[in-house]
């Protein structure tokens, strides 16, 4: 705190000379002041509103941010007052656990022009000020001030000096500061770049946007050049802020360096041609390999009978027909990835949000899953043939293709979306470039996914000897068919447990139903006798009488977890008081659909130090559960650039915003990370 403020906190309470009265509270006070101490002749008066806060707690900016709203002032019941303008110094930033605020703490002055009615005659101020102060938890505050000058010469008053101080804080165009404006840019990721020079430099520059639809901006990367006399900002918008792009209306931009400021009002230019190339060439070699690891993850692994069939199918075969089959595997996932990318453009285009996987979040995207798995089962137990085109069977006869091109077709697209619960290391980074993108990035980076998942396929295809080495189909190959069934059957029972997680334990139960009613039918058919398979109509007709009419889901959301007894229910409020409480923070954004979130679980979190850790007393564990849809938490995720799961954060003292881990978690990632943010 300033000496000013030790000397002004002993007069609280005493009038002093042009100036009102201190209206206290619990968070500090405030009064009117001004600068003279009498009208004077020129029909304006400099007033100012002065804060002292007792420490920690803060007020806000003209744009408080992600939270709270700025001082304001009713004039109601003056005399001899015509309007009042405020101006604001430059503000601070306040980053706690992913919420961006501008304001000031200990000790500001709001500086006020006032425009007379009559110069000659007196000033009866009264002001009525609203206002919100805030530290770990916010507390509305409001003062009834009165300030009194008389008419005559305008003398400077003990304010004048304090008034003045917090004047030469308001920011200008930035000429007298040495501030320029070279270029406010949009980037070829739809954010932007805001490029200033300074003489003499910068040392801790900041930079806060404004625009007049309330559209937000995040924390921008800052890049000091040239021994600081050039910084570049970089940011993006805020999902589902404002209105339109960053091209339908111009800019506020306030650049900030300590008591330095300048404000310019400026349009956004179109990205650098040349940069948005080499970034999307730079990506999609990221999503290459993102797509080919993708074969490496859990969630592919039920998909791993049809890929081990396919290639022992494939034994012995010609060459042409090995090479014909793996390239329909690899163009069924090439299609799906195309889809993919069809959906999300869809889903964007209607306002809602996008990310990867986010279709198990969708029930009946679920029962479609659970019924094309349980028919793949029933056929590799030899329960039903799925008839080919004539075409086809006759491409297959006697050369080992069991499956014929629509069988490989649909294996690889089978592949590709049993493979979407999973975040592979690369896949979030490409995804997250392409959602924040527009449409021709989005399917560029999906189709390059699609190409590296495929990549094994294509390989088997130009080199078809090595599927000629495999030992030959025979009678070995019905029993692998039936153990293979019975994973795609386990993959059935996860689904349901997901459906059932998501919609009920009635739906749950139906499409389980109808599912055995299912595989009983096909099964056993005429072999039943008449009762059994009138329980299997009946349990047809139960399945799809509860399909019809729905029913009661669990409630999504302010359910906390209990697993492990280590969960509290995630929310961005939680997150700042726990942050702000000194506590360390480990976010888990996860759900029952996505794999890689179990297993980072049970390898990782559920185990060892990391478990004894996250059970520390100065430690919270916030579980943001994303099995349904959720706009909160996939505005979180947005945030970070990010837009699929899994996906773990940890906060501190040392980290208010967030260390963002890795998709596949490790024992010494986590714990190097909570160390990092015990550290202040």
């Amino acid at each position: 705190m300033t000496v000013f403020l030790g000397l002004g906190s002993l007069a609280w309470g005493a009038p002093a000379s042009a100036s009102s009265d201190w209206s206290h509270n619990d968070q500090g006070a405030v009064r009117l002041i001004s600068a003279v101490t009498a009208v004077g002749d020129s029909g304006r008066l400099q007033l100012g509103l002065e804060f002292h806060l007792k420490p920690g707690w803060k007020i806000y900016w003209r744009s408080p941010g992600d939270a709270g709203f700025p001082p304001s002032i009713d004039w109601k019941g003056s005399d001899n007052l015509a309007d009042a303008m405020i101006a604001w110094p430059a503000p601070h930033r306040f980053s706690v656990s992913g919420l961006e605020t501008m304001g000031y703490k200990d000790e500001v002055v709001l500086p006020i022009v006032v425009r007379l009615n009559d110069p000659a005659q007196p000033a009866a101020l009264k002001a009525s000020v609203d206002y919100l102060t805030c530290d770990v938890l916010c507390v509305p505050g409001h003062a009834d001030l009165a300030l009194e000058l008389p008419a005559g010469a305008a003398e400077a008053s003990p304010q004048a000096h304090l008034i003045s101080r917090f004047l030469a804080q308001v920011p200008s165009d930035g000429a007298l500061q040495g501030l320029s404006l070279v270029t406010a840019q949009a980037t070829e990721g739809g954010g932007l770049k805001v490029v200033v020079t300074a003489n003499p430099p910068l040392s801790n520059p900041d930079l806060f946007i404004e625009r007049a639809d309330q559209m937000l901006f995040g924390k921008p990367r800052i890049r000091l050049q040239q021994g600081g006399k050039r910084v570049v900002f970089e940011t993006f918008p805020v999902p589902k802020t404002g209105e339109g792009d960053l091209f339908d209306k111009p800019l506020t931009l306030t650049v900030v360096d300590g008591s330095r400021g300048m404000e310019v009002v400026s349009d956004v230019a179109q990205a650098e041609p040349g940069s948005r190339l080499s970034k999307i060439v730079g990506m999609l070699g990221v999503a290459f390999l993102g797509g080919f690891i993708l074969n490496l993850m859990p969630c592919v692994l039920p998909v791993l009978s049809l890929k081990v069939l396919g290639l022992i199918g494939h034994a012995g075969a010609e060459r042409r027909v090995i090479r014909a089959g793996f390239l329909a595997s690899a163009a069924g996932i090439m299609v799906s990835f195309a889809g993919l990318a069809a959906a999300a453009v869809a889903v964007r285009s209607a306002g809602a949000a996008v990310g990867w996987g986010i279709q198990f979040q969708q029930p009946l995207f679920l029962v479609a899953m659970v019924v094309l798995i349980t028919l793949f089962a029933a056929n590799l137990f030899g329960f039903f043939e799925i008839p080919l085109p004539q075409w086809a069977a006759e491409a297959g006869k006697g050369r080992g293709d069991s499956h014929g091109m629509a069988g490989h077709f649909a294996a690889g697209a089978f592949a590709t979306l049993l493979a979407t619960p999973c975040s592979a290391p690369f896949l979030g980074t490409a995804v997250g470039f392409a959602l924040s993108r527009g449409t021709p990035e989005i399917f560029a980076i999906f189709l390059m996914l699609g190409l590296g998942m495929s990549s094994p396929y294509l390989v088997i295809a130009a080199w078809p000897q090595i599927a000629q080495r495999l030992p030959r189909p025979g009678r070995w190959m019905i029993v692998l068919r039936r153990l293979l069934g019975g994973v795609l059957v386990a993959t059935a029972g996860w689904l349901l447990a997901v459906l059932t997680a998501e919609a009920g334990t009635w739906t749950g139960s139906a499409v389980g139903g109808l599912m055995l009613a299912v595989l009983l039918i096909l099964g056993f058919g005429r072999r039943l006798p008449a009762i059994a398979r009138g329980a299997a109509v009946v349990l047809l007709g139960f399945g799809g009488l509860a399909l019809a009419n729905g029913g009661p889901s669990r409630p999504i959301q302010g359910a906390p977890s209990e697993i492990k007894g280590l969960w509290a229910p995630f929310s961005k409020e939680a997150l700042a008081k726990s942050v702000g409480e000194g506590k360390v923070v480990f976010v888990d954004v996860t759900a029952d659909w996505c794999i890689t979130c179990q297993v980072n679980k049970a390898t990782v979190v559920y185990r060892g130090k990391v478990a004894d850790s996250l059970r520390a007393p100065d430690v919270v564990a916030l579980e943001a559960d994303w099995t349904r849809p959720d706009d909160d938490i996939a505005a979180y995720l947005a945030g970070f650039g990010r837009y699929g799961i899994p996906f773990n954060a940890v906060y501190g003292p040392g980290a208010p915003d967030g260390i963002v881990l890795p998709e596949l978690l490790t024992d010494e990632a986590v714990l190097d990370a909570l160390e990092k943010a015990r550290r202040p």
